[in-house]
């Protein structure tokens, strides 16, 4: 087996189409699929260290599939931007049965401004967050042996603040905050294809986020998602890949939720590398491309957003 092989990623920080829905603020994580099956065919028991940062700058307001100006649609809020600098640590153990079990933790540094509409009068309103956001724990195992299908059981944890303030003391939309304060049931299915002395793989992945418990009159909305990609083997050490991610929201409820303006369709292209610096040590990066965005009311969405991160296996 190749080092690239050996030594691919096999946290699960994004196995779930990871992260918070996007909303009319613009709350968001990356929907990139960067588990072990994507990276690589990583199969050995061991435990594995993961760390990802991801820049997703959202200043481009939207209404439908149209991208509008700020406040050509006029709303309570006529949101202006969020940019995020987000970290995620994850944590993976692969046992020899192909059983595996992660644990995810992210960091969320988001920067927002919206102009407040106030009986006539505009008011600029600035957030500035650094918190801990929602973790997330998972099962994850074989449905059939040697099938290349396994199954993915998880939790998203209300680990994340939802009272964060701004420096005038007002309270943060909830998308904007951390965390949601719900309990989400996730179940995805995954399947990876290596092809014997081949340089090519190819693997899927289906998955849907439910809340179970809420907090406080916010239930985030359903979450369904679908990842396909492919990866090619260039030599031992660099490896490419591109994917393909859908992702489909519902809309947020409860009395502070905004129902009007959350969830919507997405789909992304995602090419990027993966390069093993030594046996136990890798390195990759993406780039994720909007191709069709339909989102509910008016929210902010991106143009691009970047992904780089390293694993180190122990």
């Amino acid at each position: 087996m190749s080092p690239i092989s050996r030594t691919a990623l096999s946290s699960l920080i994004t196995l779930f189409a990871a992260g918070p829905a996007a909303a009319s603020c613009g709350a968001t994580f990356c929907t990139l699929n960067n588990d072990w099956r994507a990276l690589g065919a990583w199969v050995e028991p061991g435990l594995q260290a993961d760390v990802r940062y991801d820049f997703i700058d959202q200043d481009i307001p939207r209404a439908g599939s149209k991208r509008v100006a700020v406040g050509e649609i006029r709303r309570h809020h006529d949101e202006v931007r969020t940019l995020n600098h987000n970290v995620n640590l994850g944590l993976d153990y692969n046992f020899a049965d192909g059983w595996g079990l992660s644990l995810q933790l992210p960091w969320v540094s988001r920067k927002h401004d919206h102009i407040h509409n106030h009986h006539g009068d505009q008011e600029n309103e600035h957030w500035d967050i650094s918190e801990i956001g929602d973790a997330r724990v998972s099962l994850r195992l074989p449905l059939v042996q040697g099938s290349g299908f396994s199954l993915n059981l998880g939790l998203k944890l209300p680990t994340g603040s939802t009272t964060v303030t701004n420096s005038a003391g007002e309270l943060a939309e909830r998308t904007l905050q951390p965390g949601s304060g719900s309990t989400d049931t996730i179940l995805g299915i995954n399947y990876h294809s290596r092809p014997s002395a081949s340089a090519f793989s190819w693997f899927g992945q289906t998955s849907w986020q439910h809340a179970v418990a809420t907090h406080d009159n916010y239930k985030p909305g359903d979450r369904f998602s679908l990842d396909v990609g492919g990866r090619y083997a260039f030599s031992k050490n660099l490896s490419g890949i591109v994917q393909a991610n859908l992702q489909v929201r519902a809309h947020d409820s409860g009395a502070n939720a905004e129902p009007d303006d959350t969830g919507g369709s997405f789909l992304y292209i995602s090419p990027g590398i993966a390069y093993a610096m030594g046996p136990n040590t890798q390195v990759y990066g993406f780039v994720q491309l909007p191709v069709y965005t339909y989102v509910n009311g008016v929210q902010l969405t991106t143009g691009k957003s970047i992904s780089v991160g390293i694993s180190q296996r122990f």
